[in-house]
């Protein structure tokens, strides 16, 4: 993040400001001193409401002088309490002098939290927060989302549908453990086939064919999965057999 789009200096107009929004395009400003050091936030919501209350482009930028913040010498799992607001999306990290050192939006805070991506205050990640808008993915038998992105596992929350299923598949390069959360269903694994209900834990070893059905006419089934492995890729699914008739490698 260029810290520079979003420090603006107190002795700026409105007009300054909002061309310097405009420029960061993420609604808000970090109002510094001369001296570099942080006096408060202000918001594209701040600065509407002080021009309703008929104040021109040219006056002073209206700022909040107690506003949210976090240090670097504090926990990192300060920010789960302070991203608790709806209202707040993005944090400034100051220094013990007050002096803007990164700026953490909830987004950025939630994709690393997901990819379990270690990091401190001072030295945050690059990530991809779009990540987030499409952890939801639909699949003809149903959705599924992930929980968490790390380096050697992926788990994810799989919901099939009433009379879905998933397509008899292995994996090369990854095990799989599942919990059944709701429903019931079959399993095939490998030439066995079981019936499991809520509760119910599967151990899928790497190189077995496997498959679940829902088959229930009104329910879905729903279970986690934890994949364990060196790879998680699309690509590592190999099918044998689908109802909707996708014989690529695609989950």
């Amino acid at each position: 993040m260029n810290l520079q789009k979003f420090k603006i200096l107190k002795s700026s107009s409105i007009l300054d400001a909002l061309k310097q929004i405009n420029k960061n395009k993420k609604g808000f400003l970090v109002i510094i001193d001369k001296d570099q050091k942080v006096l408060g936030i202000t918001t594209e919501g701040d600065i509407r409401r002080k021009l309703i209350q008929k104040s021109n482009l040219l006056e002073s930028i209206p700022y909040n002088k107690h506003f949210i913040k976090i240090f670097e010498d504090e926990n990192f799992t300060l920010l789960f309490d302070l991203f608790k607001s709806e209202k707040i999306n993005y944090i400034p990290i100051l220094s013990k002098d007050m002096k803007l050192i990164n700026i953490v939006s909830k987004k950025q805070f939630h994709v690393m939290l997901l990819k379990d991506i270690k990091y401190d205050l001072q030295k945050l990640p690059k990530v991809n927060e779009n990540e987030l808008d499409f952890e939801v993915f639909p699949k003809p038998w149903g959705f599924y989302k992930s929980t968490l992105l790390a380096q050697h596992v992926q788990s994810k929350i799989i919901t099939v549908f009433p009379q879905g299923e998933l397509s008899l598949q292995k994996h090369k390069r990854r095990e799989e453990h599942w919990i059944i959360i709701k429903g019931e269903g079959k399993i095939i694994l490998e030439d066995s086939i079981m019936r499991v209900e809520q509760g119910r834990y599967i151990y899928i070893p790497t190189g077995c064919k496997h498959k679940i059905i829902n088959s229930s006419i009104k329910e879905n089934l729903i279970f986690a999965e934890v994949q364990l492995g060196e790879y998680f890729g699309e690509d590592d699914i190999i099918r044998y057999e689908d109802k909707y008739g996708r014989m690529k490698s695609e989950f």
